[in-house]
């Protein structure tokens, strides 16, 4: 076994017999020792079948898989016919998603589209939804017959959104190019170059400040297509990128976040095994000033990023993701990064770990938290994948091995935190099981990474997995019982509400002649609260903006019952 180590001679001395018994303790090969991935070296290939041959899709409504949740998931599958069909003979990873401010309704997923598994060739699949996700359209691919690869997706609040994608070829490796749609995903424009190399990472500025709007970029620095740099930004929407800088440390897998002032936070793992950090610009937002870094910090997350687990023999187990408390809560400008780790010293494959800076990244905490709430060290936690909502709500999904021991066989799994990180929700499971490694592409993996956006009434995932027998992508909104802080809900309805959707009065008939009525919002706070005294009621909420509440209805009994309510 090789060991990279940073420690004396005499410490390793030490250490080997402990090192030696624990299982995959060796950390990520060093960048020079990695062969590089994100580079055509298959030709393409078109479906088997000419997109015929179909077969049903997935798909799912209801509860969690958990007993006694009340965590609601729907979930569709992205890449399909017109019909809605599963496409036999393709394949699809890596997705990344962007959902429009000014209409949730609108969704765009990119994704690594494999158009024959038995060619390494893919493209940047996309597909869109106006409907919530209900329903999806997926036209093929931006700049079809390109070697596309590393799709990330993002939004400006004007609801535009942008697809980043690298495109190597033969002789022109890790360029990337930023394409833009000002129509929901229907259409794209030829795209931008900006530097780029692989793995890059893009965020957009939503802060309403001086940077709104501004793109930013980051990537492997020993993968650049513009070395030595490995850092740009637009100032512009997007029409042009600064010529490529460089980051005060080599960052590379971990995903990028802008503050509520528009600050802007880096995330990575060092070259040096088990060492994560995070840089901080506050001057990236100024147009008229080339990007400085205020600081950089490390954060304590227990162990290493995973390269080439065995569940993933060609991938990681994860990259890392960080995100801010945009609220205006108690967290507000907290800092969180999370990632699926390989703990030190411990035979355990990964598990989800978390940790939160209350200084603007300065500092974090000594001691991350765990939030698989597993018992046993044998199980793989991976692509753990956090997302923050406005209200402050952090949540975080993974895959999951604890179902079958032994076996990569996983299943999507859920934890949210209204403490701002302090204590997490019992793990919930949102999918059924599935064999990772069905369907690959000569790529042999499925993808790196997962992408999520939360919202205040819930999380929009896109996600992979073989649940049909093919490596697919799919779209996931997860809707957790803790937007009002009402996790205890009965299964026994006590009153029932109509019309729903309302657009103002709602008649509520109950069980009991006295009961407790108390409506929510989304963000947690109480706008009504009244007592009942016959079975029989109407309450006026007119006067409410429309959107999503939730009314809580207390019986003589202590029953209660939680309805979600659209008023248009």
């Amino acid at each position: 076994m090789k060991f990279r180590t940073v420690f004396p001679f005499l410490s390793i001395t030490l250490l080997l017999p402990f090192l030696c018994d624990a299982q995959q303790w060796e950390p990520p090969i060093p960048p020079n020792d990695r062969e590089a991935y994100e580079k055509q070296d298959d030709p393409y290939l078109p479906n088997a079948y000419n997109n015929k041959n179909l077969s049903p899709a997935y798909r799912y409504d209801g509860r969690s898989h958990s007993r006694n949740s009340n965590t609601e998931i729907f979930t569709r599958q992205v890449n399909v016919s017109p019909n809605q069909k599963n496409i036999l003979g393709d394949a699809a990873n890596e997705p990344s998603i962007a959902v429009n401010p000014l209409n949730e309704n609108e969704i765009v997923i990119g994704w690594r589209q494999f158009d024959n598994v038995n060619s390494n060739f893919r493209q940047a699949g996309y597909g869109y939804s106006s409907d919530g996700g209900q329903a999806w359209t997926f036209p093929g691919a931006i700049d079809p017959g390109v070697f596309h690869s590393d799709p990330v997706l993002d939004y400006d609040n004007a609801g535009n959104f942008y697809y980043n994608s690298l495109a190597s070829q033969p002789t022109d490796e890790y360029p990337c190019y930023v394409y833009k749609s000002g129509d929901a995903g229907v259409s794209w424009n030829t795209g931008v170059y900006m530097g780029g190399g692989d793995k890059q990472w893009m965020t957009i500025d939503r802060s309403g400040g001086m940077g709104e709007g501004n793109i930013y970029s980051s990537w492997t620095s020993y993968y650049s297509h513009c070395p030595p740099g490995f850092f740009t930004r637009s100032t512009d929407g997007g029409s042009s990128f600064d010529t490529c800088s460089i980051l005060p440390e080599d960052l590379y897998w971990g995903t990028q976040a802008v503050g509520i002032n528009g600050e802007l936070y880096v995330s990575g793992k060092s070259i040096v095994p088990g060492r994560i950090l995070v840089a901080k610009s506050v001057d990236a937002q100024n147009p008229a000033r080339s990007t400085t870094w205020t600081s950089v910090s490390t954060v304590e997350l227990g162990g290493y990023i995973v390269y080439r687990p065995n569940i993933n023999p060609k991938g990681i187990a994860g990259q890392i993701s960080i995100d801010v408390d945009r609220s205006n809560g108690p967290g507000q400008h907290n800092v969180y990064v999370l990632a699926s780790i390989e703990p030190f010293m411990s035979s355990d494959q990964a598990d989800v770990m978390f940790n939160k800076s209350s200084d603007g990244g300065m500092h974090w905490n000594t001691t991350p938290t765990k939030v698989n709430d597993d018992a046993s060290s044998t199980n793989t936690q991976w692509f753990g994948t956090m997302s923050v909502a406005p209200n402050g709500r952090i949540d975080v999904i993974w895959l999951d091995t604890r179902d079958h021991p032994g076996s990569d066989s996983s299943a999507l799994y859920y934890s949210y935190s209204i403490d701002e990180g302090t204590t997490w929700s019992p793990n919930e499971k949102l999918s059924d099981s599935f064999d990772p490694h069905r369907g690959y592409p000569r790529q042999n993996k499925m993808g790196d990474y997962f992408d999520m956006i939360s919202s205040n009434t819930g999380a929009h995932l896109a996600w992979a997995n073989t649940l049909n027998g093919e490596q697919d992508v799919y779209y996931s909104f997860i809707t957790p019982p803790i937007m009002t802080g009402m996790e205890d809900v009965s299964e026994n309805a006590i009153i029932s509400v109509y019309p729903n959707p309302t657009s103002g009065l709602l008649e509520i008939d109950a069980a009991d002649k006295r009961i407790r009525i108390e409506i929510f919002a989304t963000d947690g706070k109480k706008i009504l609260s009244t007592s009942v005294f016959d079975t029989r009621h109407v309450i006026d909420i007119s006067s409410q903006p429309a959107g999503i509440y939730f009314l809580k209805a207390i019986g003589e009994d202590r029953l209660v019952t939680v309805t979600k309510i659209i008023k248009m």
